[in-house]
C-alpha cells in the first residue's frame, strides 16, 4: 500500500464539505488547485454523518470527497471523526456525557461532549476508527491520520462515577496500596486518612481547599485518561494501516496535557496556534509554542490550524492586517514547521464559527483574503527546499508538566501570581529578541549539545533531577521558587531549594511574595531593576568561602535588594556555572547577556528591535514584525527564496515583510524536498 507523497511545505486547511451542497465541492477543489493547496484535513466533526445510527455507516459522500481531493492533487489528513459523539450515542447512553466538579451533567449541543473514561464512548470510537481505516487505508489520497481534535479544549476532566472508578484504578497502579496513597497525599492533614481505595473520589467541589497532592494526581490522571483514548484509536490505525503516520493537533503551550508524554505516542507533532492580531507581542508568545512543538520530538512539525484573519471566540475578534497572515505562516516555518495549514478552507455559513476567517472567505475570490491565500500558496512553493531542514539551538528552557501542575494548584501556595507561562516568557522574550535559537527540554531530558540551560521554575524537583542538572557541564540558570517539593508535592527537608542546595549554594530562609502593585528593587549590573510578583530572603551557605561540595566552589553574590523590606539581602547568586535568581526581575537581560557571553552563544543574526531572526539548516529567516521598514546588515550574502534576488550587505525589509535567505556558503541546493509524512513506516 503506497503513501501519498507530499513534496515541499504543506498548505491547506480543515475542509468541511458536509456543510455545503455537493455542487460546491467541484469549485472547492478547483480553487484549492489554483491556490496551491496540497493537503486538506477532512471529517473532523463528521461522526454523526458517517455513522447516523449505531453500526450503520454512510461513507458515500466521503468517498466522493476523497476521490475529488486525489484527482486534484490534494492529500488528505483524514480524521477518525471521533472529536464529538453523535446525538444518538449520548441519548442512548447518557452516562457518556461529562459531569463537572459540582456534579452537574453537561448536555449535548457543543463539542467534546464525552467522559474520557466512559467505556461506551471508548468502544464506539475504536469501532469507528477501525471502520475508517478499513474503508480508506488503501485510498491514494490518504497521507496522515488525524485522531479526534484538540484534546482537552472543552473537556479535560469528568467527575462522574465512572471517572471515579478509573481514577481509583490509576491511583492503585501509581501508589500500590492505600498506605502508599496516604503517605503520598499526606492525608493525616485535615483528617483525610483513607482505609480503602473506594473511599477516594475525584476532587469534586468541597467545602474548602482540596488536598493539593490529590489535585496533582488528578491532573496527571486526566492527561493520562485522554491519552488512553488517543492510544486506543492509534493502535487500531497502526494495525490496519501501519505505514500511515498518526497525529492529533496540540494546542500550543497547554496546561492540561503533558505534551512530552503525548508526543512520544504519535508519529508527527502538529499544533493549532491563534496569536491575537491586536496584541503587538503575540508573535513572541507564539514563537515559544512553535519551539516547543519542534522540541517535542526534535524534528519538523506541522502547523495544522491557524486563522487566515479574525477568529470567532475572543471578546473582540480583530482581523489580521495586510501582511500578517503571510508573516505568521512564515514564522511557523522559520521555527521548524513543515506546513502552514489553516482553520478552515471555506468560511462557514452557520454555526459558532461562521465569523471565523478562512482561506476562502464569505466574499469569495473577489476578497482581500483570497488574494492573500493565493500569494501565500505561491510563497510556500518557493520555500519548498526548506522542508525537512533542522534547527540547531545551544540554549534550552526546562518545562515539566508535573512541576507546572504543582506550581499552579489553587488556594495552597504562597502566591497565585506565579504563573509558569509568564516565567517562561520572562526568559524566552529576551532570547527571541536577541536572535538566539531555543529548544525546550523536559526534566531528565537529553542536554547534550546545549551550552546554556535555563529552568525558569522547578517548583517540583527530585533528587534525580538535581543530579541531572549537576551533571550538565554548561551554564545553568535556575529561577525562583525552585526545588521546593518532591514528586508528591511534599516540602523538601530543610526547605528550598531542596536537592538543588549543593549545586546553587543557597537556602531560602523565607518566601517573600509581592502583592500586585508592590515593587522590590534590586541593584543588578550597576543599575536598579524592579522585581515584581516574587522575591525570596536568601541565605548564602558559604559566604565565608567555605564550600558545600568540592565540585562547586564558592558562591558569589551578583545582586542584592536595594530598599524595601529586603534591603541589603541577597537576590541573585552564582556558584561555579550555576546562577540562581531568588526573584523575578522585570528584565532578566543583564543576567542573560552575561551567561550567553560566558557560554559563547551567539545570535543567528544581529537585527533591530521588532525583527525576528531564525535559522533552519542553511536558510536564514528575517521577519519584520513592525509596520515600518527596517535595515539589516547581512553578515553573509545569500539568495532570497521569496523574490529570487541575490542579497548582500545592508538590506531594507518593509513593514510586516520577510526575507528567507539561502546562504551563499550553504553548499548544494536541496532536492529532497519532501515532508516528514513521506517516511513510510518510520516512527
Amino acid at each position: 500500500m503506497g503513501l501519498t507523497r507530499v513534496s515541499g511545505l504543506l498548505f491547506g486547511g480543515d475542509y468541511n464539505p458536509e456543510q455545503w451542497p455537493e455542487h460546491v465541492w467541484d469549485e472547492d477543489v478547483r480553487l484549492m488547485a489554483e491556490a496551491g493547496v496540497n493537503m486538506a484535513t477532512v471529517a473532523v466533526f463528521s461522526w454523526s454523518r458517517l455513522e447516523p445510527r449505531p453500526g450503520e455507516y454512510d461513507f458515500g459522500w466521503l468517498d466522493r470527497v476523497m476521490d475529488l481531493l486525489h484527482a486534484n492533487g490534494v492529500a488528505a489528513d483524514l480524521a477518525t471523526a471521533t472529536a464529538t459523539p453523535p446525538p444518538w450515542l449520548v441519548r442512548e447512553h447518557p452516562q457518556v456525557l461529562p459531569v463537572d466538579a459540582t456534579g452537574t451533567r453537561l448536555d449535548f449541543g457543543s463539542r467534546q461532549s464525552y467522559c474520557p473514561s466512559s467505556p461506551v464512548f471508548r468502544t464506539a470510537t475504536v469501532r469507528l476508527a477501525r471502520a475508517m481505516a478499513e474503508r480508506y487505508g488503501d485510498h491514494p489520497a490518504l497521507a496522515m491520520w488525524h485522531i479526534s481534535n484538540e484534546y482537552a479544549d472543552h473537556t479535560l476532566e469528568c467527575f462522574c462515577e465512572e471517572s471515579a472508578r478509573h481514577f481509583r484504578r490509576w491511583l492503585r497502579e501509581r501508589h500500590g496500596s492505600v498506605d502508599g496513597l496516604n503517605a503520598a497525599w499526606g492525608t493525616s492533614c485535615w483528617g483525610q486518612h483513607y482505609t480503602a481505595f473506594d473511599q477516594v473520589n475525584p476532587p469534586r467541589k468541597a467545602p474548602g481547599p482540596v488536598n493539593p497532592a490529590q489535585l496533582l494526581d488528578w491532573r496527571r490522571f486526566c492527561s493520562d485518561a485522554l491519552l488512553e483514548c488517543f492510544e486506543l484509536e492509534r493502535e487500531v490505525l497502526r494495525e490496519v494501516t501501519p505505514e500511515i503516520p498518526v497525529t492529533t493537533n496540540f494546542m500550543s503551550v497547554l496546561h492540561g496535557l503533558d505534551y512530552w508524554k503525548w508526543a512520544g505516542a504519535e508519529d508527527v507533532v502538529s499544533d493549532d496556534a491563534y496569536p491575537d492580531p491586536a496584541d503587538p507581542t503575540s508573535h513572541v508568545t507564539v514563537a515559544l509554542s512553535y519551539d516547543l512543538m519542534r522540541s517535542l520530538r526534535r524534528q519538523p512539525w506541522i502547523l495544522l490550524e491557524q486563522a487566515a484573519s479574525a477568529v470567532s471566540w475572543r471578546e473582540v475578534n480583530a482581523p489580521k492586517p495586510p501582511g500578517m497572515m503571510r508573516l505568521h505562516s512564515l514564522q511557523a516555518v522559520a521555527h521548524g514547521a513543515d506546513g502552514a495549514m489553516f482553520f478552515q478552507w471555506r468560511q462557514a455559513k452557520y454555526g459558532p464559527e461562521k465569523f471565523h476567517s478562512a482561506l476562502l472567505p464569505h466574499g469569495g475570490v473577489a476578497s482581500r483574503g483570497w488574494r492573500d491565500t493565493l500569494a501565500l500558496g505561491a510563497d510556500l512553493k518557493r520555500l519548498a527546499e526548506v522542508a525537512g531542514t533542522p534547527t540547531t539551538a545551544h540554549v534550552a528552557l526546562v518545562l515539566g508538566w508535573d512541576s507546572w501542575w504543582g506550581l499552579e494548584a489553587p488556594e495552597s501556595m504562597p502566591s497565585n501570581r506565579l504563573r509558569l507561562k509568564e516565567l517562561l516568557q520572562a526568559w524566552y522574550g529576551p532570547l527571541h529578541a536577541a536572535g538566539v535559537a531555543v529548544d525546550l527540554v523536559p526534566p531528565l531530558g537529553d542536554l547534550s549539545g546545549y551550552r546554556v540551560v535555563i529552568a525558569p521554575n522547578l517548583y517540583m524537583c527530585t533528587g534525580e533531577q538535581a543530579a541531572w542538572l549537576e551533571a550538565f557541564p554548561g551554564h545553568l540558570v535556575v529561577g525562583p521558587f525552585s526545588g521546593v517539593v518532591d514528586s508528591d508535592d511534599q516540602v523538601h527537608e530543610g526547605g528550598a531549594p531542596g536537592p538543588l542546595r549543593a549545586l546553587l549554594g543557597v537556602t531560602v530562609d523565607e518566601f517573600w511574595p509581592l502583592p500586585e502593585g508592590t515593587v522590590q528593587p534590586l541593584r543588578l549590573a550597576g543599575r536598579v531593576v524592579p522585581a515584581r510578583t516574587w522575591a525570596e530572603w536568601l541565605r548564602v551557605e558559604d559566604a565565608s568561602g567555605d564550600t558545600l561540595g568540592d565540585a562547586f566552589g564558592g558562591t558569589e553574590v551578583l545582586a542584592r535588594y536595594e530598599g524595601g523590606d529586603l534591603d541589603g539581602q541577597v537576590a541573585i547568586t552564582r556558584r561555579g556555572k550555576a546562577v540562581y535568581l531568588g526573584c523575578l526581575p522585570e528584565d532578566v537581560t543583564p543576567v542573560l547577556t552575561e551567561v550567553l557571553a560566558a557560554a559563547g552563544v551567539e545570535p543567528v543574526a544581529v537585527v533591530p528591535e521588532g525583527v525576528e531572526a531564525t535559522r533552519r539548516g542553511d536558510h536564514l529567516f528575517l521577519l519584520n514584525h513592525t509596520t515600518d521598514p527596517v535595515k539589516v546588515d547581512l553578515a553573509e550574502p545569500g539568495t532570497d527564496l521569496l523574490t529570487g534576488r541575490d542579497l548582500a550587505g545592508p538590506i531594507e525589509i518593509p513593514g510586516r515583510d520577510a526575507v528567507v535567505l539561502r546562504l551563499a556558503n550553504s553548499g548544494a541546493r536541496r532536492t529532497d524536498t519532501e515532508s516528514p509524512l513521506t517516511n513510510e513506516g518510520e516512527r
